[in-house]
Formats: C-alpha cells, sequence, structure tokens
C-alpha cells in the first residue's frame, strides 16, 4: 500500500469567551509500544461505536502522536504491530523517524499536532508542531525520542525530545471543542509510581483546560485494571510488543463500551 499521502481540510476554532463550533477533538497521551496499542485500541473502538474520532483535530504526546497518525491515515492495528519495534535503550541515530517512514512514508495530515520538546535551535520548552507543516514520520521521531532511551530528532533544524518530559497528554494545549475526548495510558496502576504522579499531571491540566474552556466536556478515558496490569512493572516493559499485542483488543473493547455510552448523549450515529 502507499503510505505517500496528503490531505487537506479545514475545521472551525474557537473565538475567546465563546462556546467552541467544533464537536469534537481528540487527545492521546504517552506510553511507549503500550501506549500505542492502549490509544489505538480505545479509538478503533470509539470509532466502531459511531465516535468520529478519525474525523477530528487530534493532539499526541509521545506514543500519541502515532496514535493520531494512525487514526488520520486510516491504518490498522496489524499495520502498526509489523513495524519493527527498534531495541531499547538505543543511541542508533534515526531509528524511531525510520521506522515512522517504515509505515507513514512522507504522509502529511492538518488534523494532526504534537508535542515535542525543544532543547535545541532557538527556543527551549514544549511545543506543538502541524502536521500540515511537516511529514508526520518526523513528528512521531521529535515527541516519542526518549531520553536516555531513544534519539532526539531534528525538525526544522531544532532539536526535539519526547514531549512526555513535560507532560503525558499536554491536555491543556488540545483544541476547543463541544467535546474533547482524552486518552490516557499512563495512569494510575500503570508502573508505579510513574502512572500516579502522571495522572495528577493530567488531572491539573485538564483543569487548566477546562478553567479556559468552561463549555467544552471532556472526557478521560484510562486504562482498566487488567490492562495496567498488561503493561508490567518496568518502564522497558511499555516496549514490549508482545505485552502490547495482549493490550490491544482489551482496549478496543474499553474504547467500544465508552463510544456507547458517549454515542446518543453528545454524539449523532455515524452514517
Amino acid at each position: 500500500m502507499s503510505t505517500r499521502r496528503r490531505f487537506r481540510t479545514s475545521y472551525p476554532t474557537s473565538v475567546c469567551g465563546q462556546p467552541p463550533d467544533l464537536p469534537l477533538s481528540v487527545v492521546y497521551g504517552g506510553g511507549g509500544v503500550y501506549g500505542i496499542a492502549f490509544g489505538a485500541g480505545v479509538a478503533h473502538g470509539l470509532q466502531e461505536a459511531g465516535i468520529p474520532v478519525h474525523e477530528a483535530p487530534a493532539l499526541g504526546t509521545s506514543a500519541g502522536s502515532w496514535v493520531a497518525s494512525i487514526l488520520a491515515l486510516g491504518f490498522t492495528y496489524d499495520e502498526v504491530a509489523a513495524v519493527e519495534v527498534p531495541p531499547i535503550p538505543t543511541s542508533q541515530p534515526n531509528v524511531l523517524a525510520d521506522a515512522a517512514r517504515s509505515l507513514f512514508g512522507e504522509a502529511t495530515h492538518p488534523l494532526v499536532s504534537v508535542s515535542a520538546f525543544s532543547v535545541r535551535g532557538g527556543r527551549r520548552g514544549r511545543e506543538i508542531l502541524s502536521g500540515a507543516d511537516h511529514p508526520l514520520a518526523d513528528l512521531c521521531a521529535a515527541s516519542s525520542a526518549a531520553p536516555r532511551l531513544l534519539p532526539s530528532h531534528v525538525v526544522d533544524g531544532r532539536t526535539f525530545v519526547d514531549g512526555g518530559v513535560r507532560s503525558a497528554t499536554s491536555v491543556e494545549h488540545a483544541t476547543p471543542a463541544q467535546h474533547v475526548i482524552v486518552v490516557v495510558p499512563m495512569a494510575r496502576g500503570v508502573v508505579e509510581p510513574g502512572g500516579r504522579v502522571l495522572d495528577y499531571v493530567v488531572r491539573r491540566e485538564q483543569g487548566r483546560f477546562q478553567h479556559r474552556n468552561p463549555d467544552s466536556i471532556v472526557t478521560v478515558i484510562r486504562p482498566t485494571p487488567q490492562i495496567a496490569r498488561l503493561a508490567g512493572s518496568r518502564t522497558l516493559d511499555l516496549f514490549d510488543a508482545e505485552r502490547a499485542r495482549e493490550v490491544y483488543p482489551l482496549a478496543r473493547d474499553l474504547g467500544a463500551r465508552w463510544g456507547q455510552r458517549l454515542r446518543g448523549v453528545h454524539f449523532q450515529p455515524v452514517p
């Protein structure tokens, strides 16, 4: 299948102080290969239940950048799981970008944005990069470059590392919408105590977002205890491809259940 895909579309933005016009936006959080499986599973389950996540602007952080790209371009999980996971840790240059390009090619997509942390080349700090301006493979490599585990990545002359060094989801930078769905792989019960800490950050950022966007309804989807156990107990377990394969169908079922709950309350069924 060809991966040189380019999309052009547009969507409404909210006006400060006014209720958002956009019906839906999505946020996908980080969590290694496990995070990709969980995020893609939940998103595919929501989609099957009639929630149009594939048509919504999406903000991804780390693993979430891959999920946002997968949904925007219409890839299946089997296609994603076929991508070889590099050895972790590794300092091999471009290993992430090469893996991403084997799936996405040079595709861009304006519905995708990612959080990455700039370490050299101008401003230092978190930046939101747009898939309308850069290939998704570069954005995934920049947003997923976990320090001490994976190499940094250069985009437009600036060096970036994993957006998760500041926040696992960057939810406060979500596109304002009537309904914002936040998919959080790293929550309480996942690789403790780290999951608990990251979950606290998500709750704090959600509060900031809702303070600025009081008319938005925010739904946060976290792992079930069964899924959290599959994530393992060590950070490196998050990069275990076999664990991820077990997580995906459970996350898909979870997403479908959430989709059934949300459909008819906040969303009209998709024809």
